[in-house]
């Protein structure tokens, strides 16, 4: 009997109905996935043992996850990876990875406590490490950062010691003048804390969850806050001034393509967070840099998938300008300032966001 003639076949293996258009190629749902995988494992594939570890013992991979979209997607790949050099006859796996969660709702009271969906995070994916962490924990983690906190908040902010690790990162928080600088400061604090703690667990580099999309409106908002130095390794794979290995795998792929990805994938979709819908009503002067340049790629890259990716590219390309001897570093970003007789505390970037000076 012959087979049923497909209306609409995978362009790629012709077995299948197509279930996603994907730069004007259908695909059925196994040619989609493996689409997906192979653009994350490009990225990932380097993570073979290096010479500088020793034999037997894997690569450490630290992969902070905020139960949003990019985050979750790129765990399930990289877990689909793992579970794929597991199956050989001969497994050789080069890298293990942990994953860390700075618990959304101690970072922006409207979010949800996540702790149901960490415990199904652990059983949908129990092949890894997990652990949870308050951002208050940054106290914990890096204890000389309430000094620098408390120097860049200026002399009008009172550090109470007296008071819990929450009250005063949320004091220090509250003391942020604008939408921009406050967007600003906690993505600087949120950082140092995966930082610090990769470094208790002694990882080898850390994956970042970024889509092609994120990356753009990265670009666009560090060059704009003054951070365009910086963007050799907040937005582009390679080493970090903490020391670490920064990478992106989602960086080939679109915020679009993530969300048909999530949606072909049940158990996926339980574990996100949606992205709470942005008010049409909401000032643009209300709005960080950060909102505003999300926003115009997402609804120009729509349009314009290819001008976005160029934007990606482009930074990619930076190459680190060499670091003089006596480099000083931001004492809040930790970011290199350049060789200069002057002694400075904090960064150009990091100064327009302190409360005295920020605008």
């Amino acid at each position: 009997m012959p087979a049923k003639e497909l209306a609409n076949p995978c362009v790629d293996c012709g077995e299948a109905e197509f279930v996603v258009d994907v730069r004007s190629r259908r695909l059925c749902k196994p040619c989609f996935e493996r689409y997906v995988s192979l653009k994350v494992l490009r990225r990932i594939e380097n993570y073979r043992r290096p010479k500088s570890v020793p034999k037997g013992q894997p690569y450490k991979l630290l992969l902070p996850l905020s139960f949003g979209l990019s985050s979750s997607v790129m765990l399930h790949a990289v877990n689909a990876q793992l579970e794929r050099q597991l199956s050989k006859p001969y497994p050789m796996v080069g890298f293990e990875v942990h994953v860390l969660i700075i618990e959304p709702s101690s970072i922006s009271p409207s979010s949800a406590s996540a702790e149901s969906r960490f415990d199904l995070l652990k059983k949908t994916f129990p092949r890894h490490s997990y652990n949870m962490l308050p951002f208050h924990s940054i106290y914990e983690y890096e204890p000389t950062i309430q000094n620098v906190m408390t120097q860049f908040a200026g002399e009008e902010f009172v550090d109470d010691a007296s008071l819990s690790h929450k009250e005063r990162l949320d004091a220090f928080r509250a003391s942020i003048a604008t939408a921009t600088s406050k967007v600003d400061v906690d993505q600087v604090l949120l950082n140092r804390l995966i930082v610090a703690y990769a470094k208790e667990l002694n990882c080898d580099a850390i994956l970042w969850g970024d889509s092609d999309s994120r990356l753009a409106a990265k670009t666009l908002a560090n060059v704009a806050k003054g951070r365009g130095s910086a963007l050799t390794w907040q937005v582009s794979d390679g080493k970090s001034p903490s020391g670490f290995e920064f990478n992106f795998p989602l960086r080939d792929l679109f915020q679009a393509e993530l969300h048909s990805y999530a949606n072909l994938i049940p158990e996926l979709m339980a574990i996100i967070i949606p992205d709470q819908p942005s008010s049409d009503n909401t000032l643009t002067k209300n709005l960080s840099i950060d909102e505003l340049m999300m926003r115009y790629v997402q609804t120009h890259g729509e349009k314009y998938p290819g001008v976005m990716a160029n934007v990606t590219r482009t930074a990619n390309k930076l190459q680190p300008a060499a670091v003089p001897a006596k480099a000083q570093r931001c004492a809040f970003c930790d970011a290199f300032m350049g060789d200069s007789d002057e002694k400075r505390e904090f960064c150009y970037a990091c100064v327009r966001s302190r409360p005295d000076l920020a605008c």
